[in-house]
């Protein structure tokens, strides 16, 4: 009887999730072109609601894809929400005024403390210089 009720939940959380007809947008533009013998290949769709996606790229030196391209879409508040972004043997890598930035390094280092760190480098400097004498 448990299970039954948990099934009934979940099937009423997921109806209330499910978009009506409100929701639906056109598709104005639809493009692709597949990978070519060179492995070049481009993907591009806009939507009435305002969402755009472009992308295109070719394969890179170690096998992989290598794309370029960006995303947007509109916000509540009436503004833009854009994504540009590269993707390629050093990962995915998006530029957004919408992406968290980690804050400025509280204070600066005191310099007792960069002495000390300073010092430390030069002792492991003279170790490694020991290190190959002895071998």
């Amino acid at each position: 009887m448990k299970t039954i009720v948990f099934f009934l939940l979940v099937a009423a959380a997921a109806a209330d999730k499910v978009p009506s007809d409100d929701h639906l947008a056109a598709i104005l533009q639809n493009e692709q072109h597949t990978p070519n013998s060179e492995g070049a290949h481009s993907f591009d769709f806009e939507t009435e609601n305002g969402i755009n996606f472009h992308v295109s790229g070719s394969q890179g030196a170690t096998g992989g894809a290598n794309s370029i391209g960006d995303w947007s879409y509109p916000l509540p508040d009436g503004s833009l929400a854009e994504v540009k972004f590269v993707a390629n043997e050093n990962g995915y890598q998006p530029e957004s005024s919408l992406l968290p930035v980690a804050p400025a390094f509280p204070h600066p280092i005191p310099d007792f403390v960069l002495r000390q760190i300073e010092f430390a480098e030069q002792q492991r400097a003279a170790e490694a210089r020991r290190g190959s004498y002895e071998n």
